[in-house]
């Protein structure tokens, strides 16, 4: 559980921290691999929730994920075709399903907590 976090927390103070600017060629590329960051380290919260956290399926699926986004939208761009938005739309689906999930488990869990 703490992997994803913390990793979540490094990326946004150096983020913070440096003054590094990506070229606007990139910026599409770089917007598609934060996405598929961000599906990825829900699922990884989603799957802690359920007791089925792996610490080798989050970390393969996390760089495997950015790498295919990001060569999703580098073939559209060669092709002449918004390949990008495949990524965006399954893995937008997929984040706010992760969500979603995530939400539900907390509340019953809350709840039960509550209840006792």
């Amino acid at each position: 559980m703490w992997l994803p976090i913390i990793g979540l927390l490094v990326g946004i103070v150096l983020g913070l921290l440096t003054d590094f600017r990506v070229p606007a060629e990139y910026s599409s590329y770089l917007s598609i691999a934060v996405l598929a960051a961000l599906d990825t380290l829900f699922g990884g919260i989603r799957a802690y929730l359920q007791d089925t956290f792996d610490s080798n399926v989050f970390l393969s699926g996390f760089f495997f994920n950015i790498l295919l986004a990001a060569g999703l939208a580098f073939l559209g761009v060669h092709l002449g075709v918004d390949l990008y938005l495949a990524a965006i739309f399954a893995f937008g689906v997929r984040l706010f399903n992760n969500i979603a999930v995530i939400r539900r488990m907390l509340l019953s869990k809350w709840q039960v907590n509550r209840s006792k």
